[in-house]
């Protein structure tokens, strides 16, 4: 073998473990629409089955249109931002620690998803009050867990 294929194997083997190593794809960042701060990230997320849509609702609560209705809200774990579930209360609003701006709304008893699911326990945050953002993760960055 040469000097140049072995220099050739070489390369094309440090590329194939490049290529075979995961590519990080970017976080999924939610944040106030006020204020702009952080208040959930996509680890946060509690993902749902969606429900059969509006024949999941009670008939009061029906538009009548029977299409599938997509999610107008996500679901997330409780943080430690959400000073109202601290104060042991049920049910109540969700503010933004930032703006005092109404996020959404968290029900320990589980609440009804737009989509017709019904979520246990809730912590809803309305996507009209938040903005989703995609950031490429950085590989520097070494989180901590715990």
């Amino acid at each position: 073998m040469t000097e140049l294929q072995m220099e050739v194997d070489t390369n094309s083997s440090l590329q194939e473990s490049v290529l075979k190593e995961p590519v990080p794809k970017p976080q999924v960042i939610y944040r106030c629409k006020k204020c702009r701060r952080i208040v959930a990230v996509e680890e946060n997320v509690v993902p749902h089955e969606p429900g059969k849509g509006e024949e999941c609702f009670a008939w009061k609560k029906r538009s009548g249109n029977p299409e599938h209705v997509q999610c107008s809200s996500i679901f997330v774990e409780p943080m430690k931002w959400m000073q109202t579930i601290h104060d042991g209360l049920v049910e109540e609003k969700l503010l933004c620690f930032g703006c005092n701006g109404r996020l959404g709304y968290f029900n320990w008893s589980g609440m009804q998803c737009s989509c017709g699911a019904w979520v246990n326990p809730a912590f809803q945050l309305n996507k009209s009050r938040i903005d989703e953002c995609k950031s490429e993760p950085n590989p520097n960055l070494k989180t901590e867990t715990g």
